[in-house]
Formats: structure tokens, C-alpha cells, sequence
């Protein structure tokens, strides 16, 4: 995946906020609300891209018919 994608800079800062140990979260071994909310994210624009690929390949196919 592309450094410059918004899903792999979501997912990244994510994984770099878990792994901070001054966080409090870190130390007390809760989650972060806030990574997980970068996570949600990056799985719902996921979805949303998907689903523009696929009404994009469903009109150009309905453009040729």
C-alpha cells in the first residue's frame, strides 16, 4: 500500500499511538479510544472505496449494453 494513502497514514498513526508508553492507555493497558476511532475509520473508507469501485466497473458495464 502507497505511504501516502489515507488508509495506511490512518492505520499507521494508530499503531503508533498504541505503542507510545508515556500514553496512558499504554501504561494502564486500556485501549485507545482515539486509535481505535483511526481504525474504524480506515476500515469505513475501505468500504466506501469499494463500493465506488464497484458502481464505477456496474456503470461503465451498463454503458455498453
Amino acid at each position: 500500500m502507497n505511504e501516502q494513502d489515507l488508509i495506511y497514514r490512518l492505520r499507521k498513526r494508530a499503531e503508533i499511538r498504541r505503542q507510545i508508553p508515556g500514553r496512558k492507555s499504554v501504561q494502564e493497558g486500556t485501549t485507545d479510544r482515539i486509535a481505535d476511532l483511526l481504525d474504524e475509520a480506515s476500515v469505513e473508507i475501505e468500504k466506501l472505496r469499494e463500493k465506488c469501485r464497484v458502481l464505477e466497473i456496474t456503470l461503465d458495464y451498463d454503458k455498453w449494453i
